[in-house]
């Protein structure tokens, strides 16, 4: 059997970091063709011979003979094809499979550097989250657009000026440099939003994606254990991750639909994972960094620890949305602290707060904010209403499930006013 998609994107960043060191990063565009076909070589052949025994030093070796082969094709062999046969030697011999003990240590170190490199300070902020989304996630262009809420167009663009400038580099960034703190930021954000597209992003095939949550929290493990990386921030984004991903299991029913959270069977979450992200919370408040992970990852606490739904500590996750909102000012959260509003104040106030969300029309491909308007107008006895918000949201549904979702929720706002719930001539 094939190993999943998570194999494959953990193993492009992977392979991509090794050979840009190797190549250097101004060989960056040659090393992701080399990992694209052999990636795409893989597939082909092991669906034929089946997978190898060691299928991490088996790409290894076929990306480098890659490499040389692409910079023979270059006319440039005399020049890069010696060293970067000389240093991947020193990492795996020449067979596939082979010393595979020796693949870890080094590919991290890699993933790491190559993080950092991204998280140039030529480059804006922005672009070097979609930079390391790109290159180190696997995301495709269109993942990346998504997470930023803007067009494929722009953020295309935006990549490829960073991978310019990313290019005019010599060497991958040290871990040791004196700017590694102020690099740190931009490496968290694009683990977050790593970690956001796999628990509810925007992939037409699935509304959650394990694969995606287990590989942020696979790279968040390598700064976690890298002591310069090891903040409290760090630490909080680690707690955030942990906790979410405890209530994963619960997301999805039975039956492949959708499941709010109110509506989830809480004896799903995983205890171990909300223990660890627990302790990882209290360890990241050891210092006087209050960082916007700390932040998320305390509601995420509250949700987690909270018995019932209606046990929930709904004023202290507002106050937490009020604190995160002046820290990272952005629609999505004011969403969310909306909700959290309707559920201290009731479903009246809910509207009110999503309507006076600043920047909403940076939501208007966002299915949630219809969705949650329209849950909040058929809690406060608006079924009609509710009805057009719930239509608007499924015209934006990205997925089948959540389609799926919206068409009961759709229903039920059918069956209200078919009881005769409000007046006919609202109908």
């Amino acid at each position: 059997m094939l190993p999943d998609d998570h194999f494959f994107r953990r193993e492009s960043g992977r392979l991509t970091a090794t050979l840009t060191r190797a190549l250097g990063v101004h060989n960056l565009a040659l090393a992701e063709d080399a990992v694209q076909e052999t990636l795409a070589s893989a597939v082909e052949v092991w669906a034929f011979r089946g997978v190898p025994d060691n299928p991490q030093a088996w790409l290894m070796t076929a990306a480098r003979n890659r490499a040389v082969s692409l910079l023979r094709r270059e006319q440039t062999a005399r020049k890069f094809a010696p060293e970067i046969g000389r240093r991947l030697d020193e990492e795996e011999d020449a067979e596939p499979g082979s010393r595979a003990s020796f693949l870890p240590p080094a590919m991290q170190d890699d993933e790491l550097r190559m993080m950092f490199s991204c998280a140039n300070p030529a480059i804006a902020e922005e672009a070097q989250v979609a930079l390391i989304l790109y290159l180190l996630c696997g995301f495709s262009v269109e993942e990346v657009a998504s997470a930023f809420l803007v067009s494929r167009p722009a953020m295309e663009k935006r990549i490829f000026r960073a991978k310019k400038v990313l290019a005019s580099s010599d060497t991958l960034f040290e871990l040791s440099a004196d700017d590694f703190g102020s690099r740190l930021g931009a490496v968290h954000r694009a683990l977050y939003l790593l970690f956001s597209e796999g628990y509810h992003g925007a992939s037409a095939d699935s509304v959650v994606r394990e694969d995606l949550c287990r590989e942020a929290m696979r790279l968040v493990h390598l700064l976690v254990e890298h002591a310069p990386a090891a903040t409290p921030a760090t630490l909080a984004l680690a707690a955030l991750m942990s906790l979410h991903a405890a209530r994963l299991s619960s997301r999805i029913d039975e039956g492949g639909e959708l499941t709010a959270l109110v509506d989830q069977d809480r004896s799903r979450w995983n205890a171990q994972m909300i223990a660890r992200g627990l302790e990882l919370l209290e360890a990241s408040a050891r210092g006087d960094q209050l960082s916007e992970y700390h932040l998320e990852a305390g509601i995420a606490a509250m949700h987690a620890t909270s018995p019932s739904p209606a046990a929930t500590r709904w004023r202290e996750i507002v106050s937490l949305y009020d604190s995160l909102l002046r820290l990272r000012p952005s629609p999505v959260i004011a969403l969310n602290r909306a909700v959290a509003v309707g559920e201290l104040e009731g479903p009246r106030a809910g509207v009110e707060a999503l309507r006076a969300i600043q920047g909403a029309e940076r939501l208007a491909s966002y299915p949630f904010y219809p969705a949650a308007l329209g849950e909040m107008e058929l809690r406060s006895g608006n079924p009609a209403e509710a009805r057009e918000r719930f239509s608007a949201a499924h015209r934006l549904a990205r997925n089948a499930a959540e389609r799926s979702f919206l068409e009961q929720r759709i229903a039920e706002c059918e069956r209200r006013v078919a009881a005769g719930k409000i007046p006919a001539a609202s109908r």
